[in-house]
């Protein structure tokens, strides 16, 4: 299942995969590529470890599960491949990037050139059924994410962690808050972000202002 995953993540999650619990996912998630429609495709299920490297990590953008649509999951959080419709959550996120940091709005929503550079886009869920939201969930990736996020805070120094809507605010306990930065809103989907829970949280303005004065270079988002 493992099949794209960069080295430097190796040792960062070999108990966790070595778990009782990552058998029993490993198995149904195999099961369920051999005789349903899932998403992302089966290369791409850890594209997110692949294309952040551990010792790179600056940022972490928590999502909860996969896009359910076909096409749009490709193993990033919020993130479709190039020349995919843009989902109304990244349609939110953009427009709150463009507004707070006065950049236009972009044409791709692909999200591999944040992801590049030092943004670990994690769905709290890796795979889903197709057109079943959550689907997958309560099978052991949400143990085995929490492992992630617990190894980051832990091993890592000056993260920042953008926690976006209720599901991911629950992740603040897995954080050591004394070293590293955590950034909480309501969730850019329209239901939230309509009621004024996302629009306006300068969140990527905020994020790159501590990662310079951390000594980091900062994101262009």
């Amino acid at each position: 299942m493992r099949d794209r995953i960069h080295p430097s993540w190796e040792n960062i999650i070999k108990n966790t995969t070595q778990a009782p619990y990552f058998d029993a996912l490993t198995t149904f998630v195999e099961e369920e590529y051999k005789t349903q429609s899932c998403y992302p495709e089966s290369d791409a299920i850890f594209a997110a470890f692949d294309l952040c490297p551990f010792n790179e990590v600056k940022v972490v953008l928590l999502g909860q599960d996969p896009y359910h649509g076909p096409g749009q999951a490709h193993g990033l959080s919020f993130s479709v491949p190039e020349g995919m419709k843009h989902p109304p959550s990244l349609v939110n996120i953009f427009k709150e990037i463009e507004s707070d940091l006065q950049t236009p709005y972009p044409t791709s929503g692909n999200l591999e050139r944040w992801a590049r550079q030092g943004v670990l886009l994690l769905n709290a869920t890796l795979t889903v059924r197709a057109h079943e939201a959550g689907s997958h969930q309560k099978q052991g990736w949400e143990a085995f994410t929490d492992d992630v996020i617990r190894e980051i805070s832990v091993k890592c120094t000056d993260v920042v962690f953008l926690l976006w809507g209720g599901y991911a605010k629950k992740k603040e306990k897995l954080i050591d808050s004394s070293k590293h930065l955590m950034l909480s809103s309501g969730h850019p989907s329209p239901l939230s972000a309509n009621r004024g829970y996302w629009f306006g949280n300068k969140h990527f303005s905020q994020c790159n202002e501590y990662l310079i004065k951390s000594g980091q270079k900062p994101i262009v988002w």
